[in-house]
This record gives structure tokens, C-alpha cells and sequence, in this order.
């Protein structure tokens, strides 16, 4: 038997940053660890440059997502205005920037997920900085401003944190139906499934792929590869 802790994210808008190339910003289809651990770190209120307590969080969760609703793709193509750069000079401000002369125009395209919706699962190691508890109470009365991904990507439910003790993954999963409210949108077929670590899951891992998603370093945005089992939840079992 084992802990989980349990909470639902839902937005109009979501974004799951993937490895990014050049000017376009993909989104995965489901939340990154270093999303889930920023998310976290957040409503316990620990600052992006206090990495060591960064680190020490992200090193301690193991987390695992159902994917309620997929959502749909959004694209946003992006224009906007930046000076050239100049040795010795630096610009604190955006206004510092469009007082230069001479502006150049940057193209770049950024993805979302539109109306998707995850029932997340968190478990901790015994020595962990913070207990399942504690992060529950966090998420309900959160320090800072919580987020979908990015700033532009607000929740809009409540994410209802509840402590499950099940034998397996599935188990605690199933003690957690998706959100009432947005059963309009909830998959009626099986859910994608994706989970960290050697956890009894009690599902079929059908895949396991490498996302570089983990947490090295919040001030430099450095990740690391993670090794993420893929598989079904089938509701009716």
C-alpha cells in the first residue's frame, strides 16, 4: 500500500514545453515534471532561485498523469520588436528596450493544449522535504499564483488535493473520477496513462519513452532526460 496524493488541472489553456528549437515552442500533450515540480514549488512558495530547495523537491516527487481530456491544438504565432544587440549596453525593462533606434522583428510560433484536462498523482520518498500532507495544504491555499505550463495559462477549477492509500496506481486513479463539471469534455473511451519510477501501477506499460523534462537547474533552465512508462487505463476493469 502506498500514498498518493491526487489533484486535477484544468484550463482554456495549457502548455507542456518540449525540447525547443529556433522559433517555435512545441507543447507535449501532457504536463512536464519540471511543470509539475514548478506547480508545487509554487504553492509552497519557494522562489525559482532557491534551487537547492528546488532540487531537493524535484529529486523527492515521483509523479504520474491520467489524461482526462486531450484537448486540441493551438497555435499562436507570435510577432515582436527587439534592439539589436550592443556591447555595454543592457536593458532592465521592456521600455529600456523600445527606446532604441533601430528594432528588429523575432517570428515564433508557440503551441497549447485547448480545454485539456489531468488527474495528476504525486507520491514522496521517505526522507522528502515535505510530506503528501503538506503539499495538499499548499495546493489549497498556494503561495504564488499557480499555472498551466505558462503565465498566460491560468487554472479555472479548483484542483481538489485529496490523499489516496491504494495498492497500486490504478487503484488510487480510480478513486479519483475526472471532474464532474466538465464531463462534456472528458474522453468516454480508456486514458493515456504516463508514470515515473518502478511504482506497482497495476497497468500494462505498453512504451517508455525519454522526456527531458527533469529539474537540474531553475536559474540556468537546465533538464535532464526521464525515463516515462506509457499505458492504459481501462475503464472498464
Amino acid at each position: 500500500m502506498s500514498d498518493y496524493l491526487l489533484f486535477h488541472l484544468y484550463g482554456p489553456l495549457a502548455s507542456w514545453g518540449d525540447i525547443a528549437v529556433g522559433e517555435y515552442r512545441p507543447s507535449f500533450a501532457h504536463p512536464s515534471k519540471s511543470a509539475i515540480i514548478g506547480l508545487l514549488a509554487a504553492a509552497l512558495g519557494i522562489r525559482r532561485d532557491e534551487e537547492e530547495r528546488q532540487n531537493s523537491l524535484a529529486a523527492a516527487c515521483s509523479f504520474a498523469v491520467r489524461i482526462d481530456a486531450m484537448g486540441v491544438l493551438l497555435r499562436d504565432y507570435h510577432t515582436t520588436q527587439v534592439p539589436s544587440v550592443k556591447r555595454g549596453v543592457t536593458h532592465h525593462t521592456r521600455q529600456s528596450e523600445l527606446t532604441m533606434e533601430e528594432l528588429n522583428t523575432i517570428l515564433s510560433s508557440r503551441d497549447y493544449r485547448c480545454d485539456a484536462t489531468y488527474t495528476v498523482a504525486i507520491t514522496v520518498t521517505d526522507d522528502a522535504p515535505y510530506s503528501l500532507e503538506e503539499l495538499a495544504s499548499a495546493l489549497l491555499k498556494p503561495v504564488f499564483t499557480l499555472y498551466l505550463g505558462r503565465k498566460s495559462c491560468p487554472l479555472a477549477t479548483p484542483l481538489h488535493p485529496q490523499i489516496v492509500n491504494a495498492v497500486t496506481l490504478r487503484n488510487a486513479l480510480a478513486s479519483v473520477p475526472p471532474i464532474v463539471e466538465l464531463n462534456d469534455i472528458i474522453s468516454k473511451t480508456d486514458a493515456n496513462v504516463f508514470w515515473e519510477g518502478d511504482i506497482e501501477s497495476g497497468l500494462v506499460c505498453q512504451q517508455v519513452i525519454n522526456r527531458r523534462d527533469e529539474p537540474r537547474s531553475r536559474k540556468r533552465w537546465q533538464f535532464s532526460d526521464r525515463r516515462e512508462n506509457y499505458g492504459v487505463f481501462r475503464k472498464e476493469e
